[in-house]
This record gives C-alpha cells, structure tokens and sequence, in this order.
C-alpha cells in the first residue's frame, strides 16, 4: 500500500506565490561594492554581481505591486536603482540602515557588501518576525527569488535552493523555449473564460461541475488553441456547458472554417 504514495524527499522549499500587494517591503542597500570589499569577496570565493542584486530584488517586488521602501546611501546606488529613485517608484532615503526602519516592514532585502551589518538585520528581522533575504546568504534567507520567466499573467520559477543561481537561470531558459509563443495570452484568455462561466452558472452548487468542466478544456484543447481562442470561441464554447461538452476547438471553429458546417451537441457531424 506504502508504493501507492510519493516518498517525502526533503530537502527542498515550498515553493508559493506570495500575494504582497501593497505590502510593505523594505530594501537595504543600493546594489554598488566597495573596491576593497570586492577584493575580500575574491579572496573568499565570493565574488558575485551585487551590482543587480538590488535592482533585481526591486523590480521584483515592484512587479508584484508591493510599496517599497529603499535605504542606502546616494553613493551606494547603481545605475538602475538609481533610476527607480529618480522616477519615484521607491520610496528613498539617503542614508545608512537604522534598527527603526523595521517598523512596520513586511519583508526585508539586503543588497550590502558587508557581511555582518547584513547578518545584524537578519537577527533583528528574526526578533520581529520578519521574513528576510539577505542576499549571497543562503543560512539568512527565508526565502529565496529563483529563476523566473514571465509571459503576462504567467511566471515560472525555478529554484535550486540556493545552490546553483546560473543554473537556474539555463533551466528556465530551456523551459521557456519550449513553451507556445504568447502563452501568456493563453493564461488570460482561460482567466476571462472562467469569469463568464460564472456568469453562465453563477450558483454555489455548480462548484464542482464549473472545475470539472474547465480541467477538461484546458486537458482536451492544446496551449496553441487557448492562444488562439477570441470572444467569439469563448460564447460558442460556453454553450456547451450545461450539457457538460467540450468540444475541440477546430469544432468550434468549424462555422468559420467550413461553410455549412454545424456540431450536433453530442460530436456527430453533418453538413
């Protein structure tokens, strides 16, 4: 009976899509190394490009519509961070990282050169609660970014759990190559053919059959049709509802495609 279950393999992350909209995210440190920092990091192995880091950890947190607040020195900034502050979309104070700037943060950043003011925040974020990356520091993390590619309403993340970012980055990319192009499309067409579907059957008991139904056109139509479906396809499809059918979708096409052409409602032809 035991092989009719996964076996529980550890050592890995719950892997969630963290709603922060509007939530308070705090980022510490612009994104720029000291040169005699950055020879440290050579001779400790080190060497990362803390240079993105912090304009990486922003735009992701601004892409989730996150309110964020950026604290690091003006000389501290790289060119991109720099360009958020000019352009208002951080709330910015010159200056260095004081214990109070936790009040009242959600989520905490850091993208600073130094060790252990780095490890400082981190203990300061456990005492409060906090959850917090502090960058380069897989121990300090309690969560980690990952490889995402995005397609609209679509992201992939891939993780290896702090143990190998580039090859994340290659994995995500072999994965994005093979999906459909526009897929994102797809995604907010199958979001907006949900919407009137409940429109359709808005009544609590339809639950089950509403899920059902929708598994079966996202099993049965490939990822170039749900592309390829407009508002018209949409209507035609939802007649199909209440008799719970699915219809392919070049049966749904067929009154543009083949003049004379019609569907039954139980998959015979005539014409």
């Amino acid at each position: 009976m035991s092989e009719d279950f996964p076996p529980v393999k550890g050592g890995g992350s719950l892997i969630l899509a963290w709603q922060i909209r509007n939530k308070r995210v705090l980022v510490v440190g612009g994104g720029e190394v000291s040169p005699l920092h950055l020879l440290s990091l050579i001779q400790q192995w080190r060497l990362t490009n803390v240079c993105k880091v912090a304009a990486g950890r922003i735009l992701n947190v601004l892409d989730a519509d996150a309110k964020v607040t950026l604290i690091s020195p003006r000389d501290g900034l790289n060119p991109e961070v720099a360009y958020r502050v000019e352009k208002g979309q951080v709330d910015y104070r010159d200056r260095k990282f004081e214990p109070s700037d936790l009040d009242n943060v959600d989520m905490v950043l850091t993208a600073i050169d130094d060790p252990e003011a780095s490890t400082s925040i981190w203990k300061l974020c456990k005492e409060k609660k906090i959850a917090a990356n502090i960058a380069d520091v897989p121990p300090e993390c309690d969560f980690y970014f990952g490889s995402v590619h995005r397609d609209g309403l679509l992201q992939i993340m891939v993780s290896t759990n702090g143990n190998g970012p580039k090859l994340a980055s290659i994995v995500r990319k072999q994965i994005a190559q093979n999906l459909p192009k526009n897929i994102g499309a797809a995604v907010q067409k199958v979001g907006t053919l949900r919407k009137k579907l409940r429109k359709v059957a808005p009544d609590i008991e339809e639950g089950p059959k509403r899920m059902g139904w929708m598994k079966r056109v996202c099993e049965q139509w490939s990822l170039e049709d749900l592309v390829e479906m407009d508002e018209q396809d949409m209507e035609t499809l939802l007649g199909f509802y209440k008799p719970n059918a699915v219809p392919t979708f070049e049966e749904i096409r067929c009154g543009d495609l083949a003049e004379g052409c019609a569907f039954d409602g139980s998959f015979g032809w005539w014409i």
